[in-house]
C-alpha cells in the first residue's frame, strides 16, 4: 500500500477544520466574548399576575452606565461595561470578560405600560419589573347560576 506521505488513516480533515473555525471565531470574538447563546447580559424572564419581569446579569456595570428602552412588547437593555485599569507591563494570560457597549432586544411576551416599570440593581443583577397596561390587566369573571 502506498503511503503519499499522509498521516495514518485516523487523520481526520474534519477535526482540522473545527479547530481552525474555532481559532477563527476566537480571533474575530477579540474581546467582546459572549456567554450561552451567544446574547449578552443573559436574561431570564417570567410573568406574574399583572406583570413581566426580566432579570440580566450584568457584573462589572454601574447603573449610570445602564439604559432601558420600552417600547409596547420590546425591552432594550443597553450601556457600557468600562474595562478596568490597564497596567500596560501586564502581559493578559487570559481575557474573557467581555467589555464596551452592549445592546439587548428582548420580545416580550406581552405589551406593558412603560408608566408601570421599576428597575433595581443589586449584587450584579439587574432586575426590571413592568407592569401590564390597566386595559389588558386580566379580569375574573364570576359566573352566575341560573
Amino acid at each position: 500500500m502506498l503511503n503519499f506521505g499522509l498521516p495514518s488513516a485516523q487523520w481526520d480533515p474534519f477535526a482540522e477544520l473545527r479547530q481552525l473555525q474555532s481559532q477563527m471565531n476566537r480571533l474575530f470574538a477579540g474581546g467582546a466574548r459572549t456567554v450561552g447563546d451567544g446574547a449578552w447580559p443573559p436574561v431570564n424572564m417570567w410573568l406574574s399576575d399583572n406583570s413581566v419581569v426580566v432579570t440580566a446579569e450584568i457584573p462589572g456595570v454601574g447603573t449610570d452606565d445602564i439604559d432601558l428602552t420600552v417600547r409596547e412588547n420590546t425591552l432594550i437593555i443597553a450601556g457600557k461595561r468600562s474595562s478596568p485599569t490597564e497596567d500596560e507591563s501586564a502581559s493578559w494570560h487570559r481575557r474573557e470578560r467581555p467589555t464596551g457597549e452592549f445592546s439587548r432586544s428582548i420580545r416580550l411576551p406581552l405589551r406593558v405600560d412603560p408608566d408601570k416599570v421599576e428597575a433595581r440593581a443589586k449584587n450584579g443583577v439587574l432586575e426590571i419589573e413592568m407592569g401590564r397596561p390597566d386595559a389588558e390587566q386580566p379580569r375574573k369573571i364570576s359566573v352566575k347560576a341560573s
